[in-house]
């Protein structure tokens, strides 16, 4: 099961934390290179390349690509009532709490005359692709589109896997969590293709090209955000999940160890770990592991995932040594199971849950907080999805001739230093005669 990293007894500089941090290189480096070619296919050949990704990745052949609105409508009519309530308490709390993510403009007075006006300006069209390969995500439909819509973007485009058991459709869950929030168009396309199409549009089933592509999914699609990175914005590549622990003798050893199983059932790349100073602990969160994983549904699974390279219980000397671990680690879901938690300590996480009542499947389902997070140590410099991803800054400057009389000189010497005369002369010619 879980293998045992002892770094007890030693001091590491910041470099060699890095490179004892366990990751799944090698399955990274193989997506970026597939994911690649699937979106250069996706732009050389458009729907014909789609059509081929389909029957080849999700086994489905003749199905319609652009979903018929007469779909969602069934999806949602067909809803399980529980369901339904639930994905709508869930749009009321991630609505509220990214209405708290959208900056307020400001405007700065510099001398009589001389103004900036910092403001925000949405994309005109969003890309958001939703899973559905080894699970349904209804819940990432709602923590893609409401941050967008929030923030003002006027079209919003869904893409999500065609589903052999539903003939071809995307999952009606998906289907109706798109029509709750209001979304029309949506496409029965995965993986890294459907970046590559979102990106670069596709004629022949009416899909525009997008400004921003957003959502979680696996390794490839992660790595296809980086092959259209540039043509498009991107979120942070939010890959295969990832969960790290840490925890003190005072952790509830059973708790500790459902958080990591219910990482783990995501996906056989999925990483958790434990960072602990307590042995006794880490003994019994092993052994906790083992008596619960195969009696859950997706338990296979998360063995495989726990048992992979990337999954590891780690032991350090102390708090601090924890905490300097988790941050060169920069999980995307750090929990922290702590008698003293000190979440302010942990600045390299995509979201931190402090304390027992806040597993992570909280986050990915009701606090209304975002569940599609950076992966693969980003967190050190990028941020969760939120409303502002898709926000633009943008400065408006307005002086007036007095004020810019004032600044004249501080122009010209600049532009002379820079051997740019003609940016000085541009500001001396206002004043001439």
């Amino acid at each position: 099961m879980l293998r045992t990293i002892d770094l007890r007894g030693r001091t590491f500089t910041p470099a060699e934390l890095l490179a004892a941090v366990p990751r799944a290189q090698a399955a990274r480096a193989d997506a970026v290179d597939t994911a690649a070619r699937i979106v250069h296919d996706v732009a050389a050949r458009g729907e014909a390349a789609l059509r081929e990704q389909a029957e080849t990745f999700d086994h489905v052949s003749g199905h319609e690509i652009r979903v018929p609105t007469a779909h969602l409508d069934e999806a949602l009519a067909g809803l399980d009532a529980g369901v339904r309530a639930a994905l709508e308490e869930s749009i009321r709390r991630v609505r509220a709490a990214s209405a708290a993510q959208v900056p307020q403009g400001r405007t700065t007075d510099l001398g009589d005359g001389g103004r900036v006006e910092q403001r925000w300006q949405p994309v005109r069209r969003a890309g958001v692709y939703v899973p559905g390969g080894k699970a349904v995500y209804p819940s990432s439909v709602i923590m893609n589109v409401v941050p967008a819509q929030v923030a003002g973007v006027g079209e919003v485009a869904l893409a999500s896997p065609p589903q052999a058991a539903f003939g071809g459709r995307v999952h009606p869950d998906i289907l109706a969590a798109a029509r709750l929030l209001g979304i029309t168009e949506v496409y029965a396309m995965g993986g890294a293709g459907a970046i590559g199409a979102l990106a670069h549009g596709v004629a022949t089933i009416d899909l525009d090209p997008v400004d921003v592509v957003t959502g979680p999914g696996n390794n490839f699609v992660a790595a296809a955000k980086r092959a259209v990175a540039g043509l498009v914005g991107t979120d942070a590549e939010a890959g295969a999940t990832e969960i790290l622990i840490v925890a003190d003798d005072s952790a509830d050893p059973v708790l500790v160890a459902v958080d990591l199983i219910s990482q783990a059932e995501h996906d056989e790349q999925a990483s958790a770990l434990l960072v602990t100073d307590s042995t006794d602990l880490a003994d019994r969160v092993h052994a906790a592991v083992e008596a619960r994983i195969d009696g859950t549904r997706n338990g296979a699974r998360a063995r495989t995932a726990l048992e992979g390279e990337q999954s590891a219980i780690v032991l350090v000397d102390d708090l601090d040594a924890a905490t300097a671990f988790s941050n060169a680690y920069a999980p995307e879901h750090l929990e922290l199971h702590l008698a003293d938690p000190r979440p302010a300590a942990f600045v390299n996480a995509g979201a931190v849950f402090v304390g027992a009542y806040s597993p992570v499947s909280l986050g990915d389902y009701l606090a209304g907080s975002n569940h599609v997070l950076p992966t693969g140590g980003q967190a050190r410099y990028a941020a969760g999805l939120s409303a502002a991803t898709f926000l633009r800054p943008q400065q408006v400057i307005a002086y007036n001739r007095d004020a810019l009389h004032e600044v004249a000189g501080h122009i010209v010497a600049l532009a002379d230093a820079e051997a740019l005369p003609a940016h000085g002369e541009a500001v001396t010619a206002r004043f001439a005669g």
